[in-house]
């Protein structure tokens, strides 16, 4: 059986509790026995980590001990798989370089906050996005600095009343990608859980990608 660790917690504005009681229960119907954990003392055991298929962040900001980050991107390499979402993820140990890497991309921005915007899968051949089709969202647009060496699945055309000077960027939205041994797959989007329930193939990509991910 595939286990995963997710670790909650930080910003309270992107829900951590929250998303992480919907994709435990989303993951356990898939298969997967998860653990929970809202500390950051989670990643202070490598031998643990090391023992997971799956190690999902949401914690957005928040600071990693030089082990902490050590042990988490170790066990990456040795095959443990990464996925997770919007900042809880993709804005999350803002000081921790090696993170970044291993991620994929580091969030910037969001010009004009919550919006509409569509969100167009570029590789419909991969299993990860597969029989569905481009999507609306209303939410925040990251604009993000990101790994050229990505596998990009998604992307948002930006489009910004108050940074127009971003106006036509055609931003990787969701990707995957290998880091060592270890799978990493990440989606922007989800600032808050509603937005899964109301976009379900934005939950179908994030669980196929969680799953992708898993070793």
């Amino acid at each position: 059986m595939k286990t995963a660790l997710i670790v909650h917690g930080g910003w309270a504005g992107h829900h951590p509790q929250a998303c992480a009681e919907l994709f435990a229960a989303e993951l356990a119907a898939r298969g997967v026995a998860v653990t929970r954990s809202d500390t950051l003392a989670a990643f202070d055991d490598a031998a643990a980590l090391s023992a997971f298929s799956l190690i999902v962040p949401m914690w957005t900001m928040g600071t990693l001990t030089e082990a902490q980050e050590k042990n988490l991107i170790a066990a990456v390499l040795a095959g443990t798989g990464l996925a997770g979402f919007h900042g809880g993820m993709g804005d999350a140990f803002r000081g921790c370089i090696g993170y970044h890497w291993m991620v994929g991309g580091q969030f910037v921005a969001h010009p004009d906050n919550f919006k509409d915007y569509t969100v167009n899968l570029v590789n419909r051949t991969d299993p990860i996005v597969a029989g569905l089709d481009d999507f609306a969202v209303h939410t925040e647009q990251y604009y993000m600095l990101v790994d050229p060496r990505n596998e990009v699945l998604a992307t948002t055309t930006h489009r910004s009343p108050s940074a127009p000077w971003t106006d036509g960027v055609v931003m990787p939205c969701i990707w995957k990608k290998h880091h060592g041994r270890g799978r990493v797959f990440y989606s922007a989007l989800g600032h808050q859980p509603s937005e899964f329930t109301a976009v379900p193939a934005l939950l179908e990509i994030t669980l196929r990608g969680m799953l992708w991910a898993a070793r």
